[in-house]
């Protein structure tokens, strides 16, 4: 019997090992999962020079634990941010549009027309798949708290990935009637709800004729409010929200998307870092832990527009937000033992670094850095293309601006936020694709060694569960 005994608690232990767990089983277990869409190791790579110079650190390049990420979906080798983020979330490659959908999901029908009706999910009801379960609903499920943070509309795919399910992903009236608890069409698998959701997207929480576009006549920030939540609307609004007193947020600060960080206006809109801070102070009073999604969005909208400035401000502001949440997180798990951070993309862009430039250092009011004219390493003469004009650092491989004939730029012209950087494939206005590259991932704090190598999206999900227990 004692032999048994014995087995049964080597057994055990092994079993707890592989979850993750430890003797700390009543330790609160943390996750931060910090998603840069469209982050790729080009666009961090021009981010860190705009920042702070080729020799520079940003933050997430300290990360102790690194790893290479392959994104492709289950039927494109080149994803958009649904089945990215979904991968990442339940552990299942799913196809393109599709969100938190089992493998066989479709998001079109047999002739290829989308299941929409304007901004509603028009899904069968059966035989196009069913719903796979996400870390926030597993962590949800053992009773701790959970958030998503972005500067996109929260219903948008990659926050939409963490706490909905449907079959396409613009439809984002269904997407945003799953986060309100008890309404017609919630997720009931989010139990009592996330605790805190900021971001933008106001529009598909009101109806029509509150200036939004629900046609169901329901005003869902209202019902929020009816469900114990705090509503905020703006940032005074957002710092009046004391995070010791409020015990569910919801913030929606722009109809739309929020505005890029160079353009914030910082007496209406919090920036990323801000909402992050505050998700963590009202997610880490629960006991048993949290799970916090992170979205640095906009950079991927910049990206698409090929306005490079913007893109790499909004990388900066990324960054940033992961800089709080360690800093904030080791004011409550000193070596992160119980926490852990993981910083990756979804998906990579076609932004690329253009011939042999000299060094630039970082960006500044009077130094155009990695923005500027590309000027030669030996001569620090202006660069020249076939034509004798000079050309950018930054370039991109399709996008809106390709002139069949220009004139000279100067670094004044290029180095501004509206400045479309040029592209060898012509495309139409916003229309810059996403690249099919492997993204960069970091990890810091418990289990973050388990991240190494070239792995896939959907093995993340499995090393985040193992590690924190999940």
């Amino acid at each position: 019997m004692r032999k048994l005994s014995l087995i049964a608690a080597a057994t055990s232990a092994v079993l707890l090992a592989a979850c993750g767990s430890d003797s700390s089983n009543d330790t609160p277990k943390n996750v931060i999962f910090f998603l840069g869409d469209g982050m790729g190791m080009t666009t961090q790579t021009a981010a860190r020079i705009y920042k702070v110079g080729e020799d520079g650190e940003l933050t997430m390049d300290t990360l102790p634990e690194t790893a290479f990420v392959r994104t492709y979906s289950n039927n494109a080798q080149v994803t958009d941010s649904a089945p990215s983020m979904a991968a990442y979330m339940t552990g299942v490659k799913m196809n393109n549009e599709v969100i938190s959908m089992s493998a066989e999901t479709s998001a079109f029908d047999a002739t290829g027309k989308d299941y929409l009706s304007g901004t509603d999910s028009t899904c069968p009801a059966s035989g196009n798949g069913s719903a796979v379960t996400t870390l926030l609903e597993l962590a949800k499920s053992a009773g701790r708290s959970t958030g998503a943070v972005t500067t996109t509309r929260v219903t948008h795919a990659t926050p939409a990935a963490t706490y909905a399910h449907v079959c396409h992903r613009d439809g984002e009236n269904t997407i945003a009637a799953q986060a309100v608890p008890g309404g017609a069409g919630y997720n009931s698998a989010l139990g009592d709800g996330l605790d805190v959701l900021l971001g933008g997207g106001r529009q598909f929480f009101l109806p029509t004729a509150a200036g939004g576009k629900r046609t169901d006549g329901r005003d869902l920030t209202a019902e929020f409010v009816t469900k114990g939540y705090t509503y905020v609307a703006n940032k005074t609004q957002f710092d009046a929200a004391a995070a010791s007193s409020t015990k569910k947020l919801v913030g929606l600060f722009t109809s739309s998307h929020m505005s890029y960080d160079i353009d914030r206006d910082s007496s209406v809109e919090p920036s990323l870092a801000e909402m992050t801070g505050k998700a963590i102070d009202i997610l880490a009073k629960n006991d048993k832990g949290f799970f916090l999604m992170v979205e640095g969005g906009r950079i991927d909208h910049a990206l698409h527009e090929t306005t490079a400035k913007k893109a790499l401000q909004d990388t900066v502001a990324f960054d940033d937000a992961i800089k709080t949440a360690i800093d904030k997180m080791k004011l409550k798990d000193a070596d992160l033992k119980n926490t852990l951070i993981v910083v990756t993309a979804d998906h990579d862009h076609t932004l690329v670094l253009n011939g042999y430039a000299a060094r630039t250092g970082k960006t500044t009011d009077a130094n155009p850095g990695v923005l500027g004219l590309l000027k030669n390493y030996v001569t620090g003469a202006l660069g020249a293309d076939v034509d004798g004009n000079p050309f950018t650092i930054i370039g991109f491989g399709n996008g809106e601006n390709r002139p069949a004939t220009r004139t000279a730029l100067t670094d004044a012209q290029v180095a501004a936020k509206t400045y479309h950087q040029e592209a060898a494939i012509p495309m139409g206005v916003g229309s810059e694709t996403h690249g099919g590259t492997d993204v960069f991932l970091g990890a810091i704090g418990r289990g973050a060694d388990k991240f190494t190598g070239v792995i896939t999206n959907t093995e993340v999900f499995n090393l985040i569960r193992q590690s924190v227990g999940l």
